[in-house]
């Protein structure tokens, strides 16, 4: 007895039909897939052969801005919810380096700039997440939009993690080890924005993913982004190299080359990834030229793609000026 073909069937068929016939997907029909995913309404062998067959084609922007669309539309922010700032996405951990970058939205937040982050927690052995690294500064961790739009409100910063985001979403992503490769959704999790804010930051560790992040922003009409090759896969400037900052603004790319802020020939990994070290350097109580330098260039690429600075150099000197003018003793002690 022939059975009625399953209706998110066509989907893996439009990726799956061979060399010849296979191709993308429209943003529409991204759109129509992510939702029945989110909904619950596909079979975990449908899941799998989706995600495997979009990883070895390459998700496309289109691609990516119809997930981002299918999963905005179950992420409504609460009512009353703040305008936010800036959008901060945090999935890919740290291994060999303290997260400084967490200091530089901190730094944001205190100087009148709402600053959302959302992330992943501790989903690959061996690295550091952001909710780790909150917790050791004293800082809350978000269980809701609801509780991250309080704390916007009050503090100016918030985060919450994917499983408390979107649980479906946080399961997707849980499927790597099983999966044994990334998938799209390590891609369009970054971009969810669901505060609408209008300057969105994203760091990638693979450079061809700057494109897409980049262009998908472009079809969303995000108005301001930035995407670079940040340390570890995470939003964190090395400053000991060159930086390439592909944005979007007001519907326009742009390419920026930024030059090196310090000299380092060899990169030499932090093994003890001491977290304490965190607010030691907010506080001053250390020295450390490698996490100011960190903190201070991932600052100026945030202020530029924020729209408060001109240029790269405009950039620096903002975020070394706001950085040298914090208040050390605004942040906790760690836990």
């Amino acid at each position: 007895m022939m059975r009625e073909p399953h209706p998110f069937a066509r989907f893996i068929a439009i990726l799956g039909r061979g060399k010849s016939l296979t191709r993308s997907l429209t943003v529409a029909e991204a759109e129509e897939a992510m939702a029945m995913i989110l909904a619950g309404d596909v079979l975990p062998e449908q899941l799998g052969a989706f995600l495997m067959l979009l990883r070895v084609k390459e998700e496309t922007p289109q691609e990516i801005a119809g997930f981002v669309r299918a999963a905005r539309a179950r992420l409504a922010p609460p009512a009353g919810a703040p305008r936010v700032d800036l959008d901060w996405s945090s999935y890919a951990g740290k291994s060999r380096r303290p997260p400084w970058f967490v200091l530089s939205a901190l730094a944001l937040a205190r100087n009148g700039r709402r600053v959302f982050m959302h992330g992943a927690e501790a989903h690959t052995e061996g690295r550091l997440y952001t909710g780790a690294a909150l917790r050791a500064l004293g800082l809350p961790v978000s269980a809701s939009l609801e509780e991250a739009a309080r704390r916007l409100y009050a503090d100016g910063f918030a985060y919450l993690p994917i499983d408390s985001l979107s649980p479906p979403i946080a399961a997707m992503l849980e499927l790597r080890p099983i999966l044994g490769l990334r998938s799209p959704v390590h891609t369009f999790a970054r971009m969810l924005n669901p505060f609408g804010a209008t300057a969105m930051l994203q760091g990638v560790f693979h450079p061809g993913y700057m494109r897409i992040h980049r262009d998908a922003g472009l079809v969303l009409g995000q108005p301001r982004l930035a995407v670079f090759r940040g340390e570890g896969g995470e939003i964190e400037r090395r400053p000991a190299k060159p930086c390439e900052v592909m944005m979007a603004i007001d519907g326009e790319a742009r390419d920026e080359r930024w030059p090196p802020t310090i000299a380092e020939p060899r990169q030499t990994p932090d093994d003890a990834m001491d977290l304490s070290r965190l607010a030691a350097l907010w506080r001053g109580e250390i020295a450390d030229a490698y996490g100011e330098a960190a903190v201070v260039g991932t600052l100026a690429i945030a202020l530029r793609t924020l729209g408060a600075a001109e240029n790269p150099v405009d950039a620096e000197a903002q975020a070394r000026a706001l950085w040298s003018a914090r208040e050390r003793d605004r942040l906790p002690a760690a836990a």
